[in-house]
């Protein structure tokens, strides 16, 4: 699959489920599955980070699950009032929270209740650009591990097991034109298969190339739009993550 080709535009937002059976191990996750199935980390703090799209909102819900910890969006943080007296607390998009000072006393009162905290964000904690000395030491210090985007096994394998589930009969050849056109993230691929799915039922048609084209991509470029009419072929961790 060309990862630089044109992607499909999906006119719909995409849907996130964040259960154990819908997470799918692979190698571009499994640094970051160690260091959550470890009992302890250094000064109780870790953090993942890797692009939109790679998972790293699902682990941190399966970890606030299974340890009955907060779980928080940096995006909608406003105070560290909601931080629970003990046990664990995990903020989602921490690189999104843009008050420093807020950040700063939020790390500070974990630390003094022993919370453990884990953070997801787009980029290791140590290359934020913050201005706070205080906040910039402790952010640093923070151990690091990365979640990569999803590889093509592991997007083959949603696709396949997604078209499964709502039974839906759907050719190789075409399979390998969605996972070539798609956004390349695990919630691209399973909605781009419910709108299909409906769309098929609706319309009672099957999922050939032209029809997933037409449902899933409404302004495609004419090399998107000639391959369509061409019959079907199968086209050609940072800083301290180490365990």
């Amino acid at each position: 699959m060309n990862g630089g080709a044109e992607q499909l535009p999906l006119p719909f937002a995409e849907t996130q489920t964040y259960i154990a059976a819908d997470f799918i191990e692979s190698p571009s996750n499994a640094a970051a599955l160690k260091w959550l199935a470890r009992d302890e980390w250094p000064d109780h703090r870790l953090a993942i980070w890797g692009p939109d799209g790679c998972g790293k909102t699902h682990l941190l819900h399966l970890w606030a699950g299974r340890l009955g910890a907060a779980l928080l969006t940096g995006s909608e943080l406003r105070d560290f009032m909601s931080l629970p007296q003990s046990g664990g607390v995990a903020i989602d998009d921490a690189d999104r929270i843009r008050d420093e000072e807020l950040l700063l006393h939020l790390l500070n009162v974990a630390r003094d209740r022993n919370l453990r905290v884990l953070i997801a964000a787009r980029s290791a904690p140590a290359r934020w650009p913050v201005i706070l000395p205080d906040l910039s030491s402790r952010l640093r210090a923070i151990n690091a591990v990365e979640v990569a985007g999803p590889e093509d096994d592991l997007l083959h394998l949603l696709l396949v097991r997604a078209l499964s589930q709502r039974q839906l009969d759907v050719g190789g050849t075409v399979q390998a034109w969605l996972l070539h056109h798609l956004p390349r993230t695990a919630g691209g691929v399973l909605e781009a298969v419910k709108r299909l799915d409906a769309e098929s039922l609706l319309q009672g048609k099957p999922i050939t190339r032209a029809f997933a084209a037409r449902i899933l991509g409404s302004a495609m470029d004419d090399e998107v739009s000639m391959s369509v009419s061409r019959p079907d072929h199968q086209p050609s961790p940072e800083g301290s993550d180490g365990l």
